[in-house]
């Protein structure tokens, strides 16, 4: 199967993990002439002219005031790549940033951006939004402590450990024979229909997840799962796992809880909804993977 790259994926960088416990080093790598550091505000990137601003680490540094707001991304060649996290009412782009861009859209930015760049917006944003959601030990409920870049917390009263969490979630589309099937949310854009998708629970496998969720929300049976490609999705820290579900029958039927309409569609149908071409319909947007899915089966 051909190694697919979709928006928010495609982080370029050398994450260098082994090496995030040592604090001095990361230091040093800030401090280096060669440090480069992106901006976000409440989870918006700093862009200029449609491109990512990067900032020297010496004025990171200087905003950041501590490392709690300090995320290492990892290595361009020798040079440290981090990430400021900037919180608050006050945009910094009308204060201390005035002049470097404006704070933009995560998801109309990475719509433009370079995959690679969208990546590394992607990373960051999860761990800010880990960080911002687990500020205090879950263990002692003490307020714990960032270390090893921003990629763990820990509790200096029990010295618990805390590690960024992913989310899997499965998103499939029912096939079977010439037809897929897609449904629409009541919350999204008049027209628009998508793929079917729902978290993965505990004690559950993707093949699983996919079934039941297939079953609960358009009453179909699954009989075979085959892998398509994932994407992570930061809102907050979700991992989509793309698949093509084979279906026992046409029967489908809305739950009407988190779908309310579902549709058959043949491939010619389902082409014309990826092109634009149906009065009143729309396809997801192409920074979703639930266009590749649609797009992919209605092409092959």
């Amino acid at each position: 199967m051909p190694f697919v790259t979709h928006t928010f994926a495609g982080n370029p960088l050398d994450r260098a993990s082994d090496r995030r416990s040592d604090a001095d080093w990361l230091a040093g790598l800030l401090g280096a002439a060669g440090a480069r550091v992106l901006v976000m505000w409440n989870g918006a990137p700093l862009l200029k002219d449609g491109a990512l601003v990067w900032l020297d680490g010496g004025l990171a540094k200087q905003l950041a005031a501590d490392e709690e707001h300090l995320l290492f991304l990892g290595l361009d060649g020798g040079d440290g790549v981090f990430a400021l996290d900037l919180e608050g009412p006050a945009d910094p782009a009308e204060g201390p940033l005035e002049g470097r861009g404006a704070f933009g859209d995560l998801r109309a930015a990475a719509a433009e951006l370079p995959i690679p760049d969208t990546g590394l917006l992607s990373t960051a944003r999860s761990l800010f939004e880990w960080r911002r959601r687990h500020r205090h030990c879950s263990v002692c409920g003490q307020v714990s402590k960032s270390v090893d870049g921003g990629w763990k917390r820990v509790c200096p009263a029990c010295d618990a450990q805390h590690f960024p969490r992913v989310d899997p979630c499965v998103i499939m589309l029912p096939v079977i024979g010439d037809k897929c099937l897609v449904g629409r949310q009541a919350v999204w854009a008049a027209g628009r229909y998508s793929a079917l998708a729902g978290f993965v629970e505990p004690g559950e496998s993707i093949e699983e997840a996919c079934a039941r969720e297939v079953k609960e929300e358009a009453g179909l049976t699954v009989t075979g799962v085959r892998y398509h490609s994932s994407q992570p999705w930061p809102y907050p820290s979700n991992l989509m796992i793309g698949l093509i579900a084979e279906v026992a029958d046409t029967e489908a039927r809305p739950d009407f809880n988190e779908l309310e309409a579902v549709r058959w569609m043949t491939k010619a149908e389902a082409r014309e909804l990826i092109e634009g071409r149906i009065e009143g319909l729309s396809s997801p947007p192409k920074l979703a993977i639930a266009y590749w899915l649609i797009h992919d089966w209605a092409f092959s």
